[in-house]
């Protein structure tokens, strides 16, 4: 399962990069401070996808760690990028695929591809 987790993750930064969501800085130190969930006070969502869910989640992968068995970060993804054009539906699709690897459940509201 490991090896799966890495590769969608590989994809949700792939589509991140495509459609032109990928930073090349950092939000401030103080964004990380959030408590909120999603860090949704201070960052974007796809900040937090890329600065924060991402390295944690590789992290877990490359140490061999458990993998979170409860996770929906779809849900949020669909709210975050609303409307869902064509373009962003690949990201929302790799994100649920992740859902539902990991916690046996795809919460989506918008189509799959």
């Amino acid at each position: 399962m490991h090896q799966q987790v890495a590769l969608l993750l590989k994809h949700i930064e792939t589509e991140l990069k495509i459609l032109d969501l990928w930073s090349v800085q950092p939000p401030a130190a103080t964004a990380f401070e959030s408590s909120a969930p999603f860090c949704c006070d201070l960052m974007p969502l796809q900040q937090w996808l890329q600065f924060v869910f991402i390295p944690r989640m590789m992290a877990l992968v490359e140490g061999g760690l458990p993998l979170p068995a409860a996770i929906a970060v779809c849900p949020m993804a669909e709210e975050a990028f609303a409307p869902i054009t064509t373009d962003k539906l690949a990201l929302i699709n790799r994100i649920a695929d992740l859902d539902e690897l990991l916690s046996g459940q795809r919460v989506q509201q918008s189509a799959r591809d």
